[in-house]
């Protein structure tokens, strides 16, 4: 992990050199905390970067910028590896309804070499990314407008809790009255793994209770790791909103 500023702005502009197209960027120290917690609403992830921020708010960022308004951030990563985690962000002019049925486009993990993360980038995240984009852009032209996420995810955390991006505030109720907590900043839900029956149980209870709303519900399990009490799951989870702006409705 890196905390120093200077180190994650040489890595984003060099990261930025090696990828097509034009691209700025903007960086932002610990005391930018006001951008940083826009940045945190915006980062349009529900898998590895959502994890991390669950445990480790954002503290420093660096924002890369395409002329077309495309943008990733990257951020330092405390999984005691080197290197960066680097993310979509998502475009704030869309509305929320735009990313219905959008698959988040799931940040990536990179080395500390600008040069080889920028072919890892180019190929995973912004082929997904740009596929994610024009899916939403698409969605705010015809007009999309659920009241609700279709879906709530959630993902297993390494400690053994539960997180869930920011919902609506109608899904985000169920959530509390079952026991998860949600972080004033980065406005993730958090149920704690010390006690697997109450886990258990409130897995169990928020399922239907969603479901009585019209929103489904999606455990995303590390490996072959199964929720407490409970069977795996017969699919993959199906897209969900974004962390942030495309899954919580203002």
């Amino acid at each position: 992990m890196h905390d120093n500023s200077e180190h994650l702005a040489s890595f984003a502009d060099l990261l930025a050199g090696g990828l097509a197209g034009t691209w700025t960027v903007s960086c932002h120290p610990p005391e930018d905390k006001d951008d940083l917690a826009e940045l945190t609403d915006r980062i349009w992830d529900l898998d590895l970067v959502a994890a991390s921020l669950a445990t480790h708010p954002l503290r420093q960022a660096a924002v890369l910028t395409r002329t077309d308004g495309a943008q990733l951030a990257v951020l330092d990563r405390y999984d005691g590896h080197d290197g960066f985690l680097v993310a979509a962000l998502a475009p704030r002019a869309l509305p929320d309804e735009a990313y219905r049925t959008v698959r988040e486009p799931d940040g990536i993990a990179v080395t500390d070499d600008p040069f080889v993360s920028a072919e890892q980038v180019a190929s995973d995240l912004l082929v997904r990314y740009d596929t994610a984009l024009a899916q939403a852009r698409r969605n705010a032209g015809g007009g999309v407008h659920p009241s609700q996420p279709d879906r709530v995810v959630m993902t297993w955390q390494p400690d053994g809790g539960i997180a869930t991006a920011p919902v609506g505030d109608t899904a985000g109720a169920v959530l509390v009255a079952n026991g998860f907590v949600q972080d004033e900043q980065s406005g993730i839900y958090r149920l704690g793994g010390d006690d697997t029956a109450v886990q258990a149980l409130a897995v169990r209870e928020i399922g239907p209770q969603l479901d009585a709303l019209g929103i489904g519900i999606s455990l995303r399990r590390p490996g072959t790791r199964t929720a407490p009490g409970t069977a795996p799951a017969a699919t993959p989870p199906s897209p969900a909103g974004t962390l942030g702006q495309a899954s919580r409705a203002r």
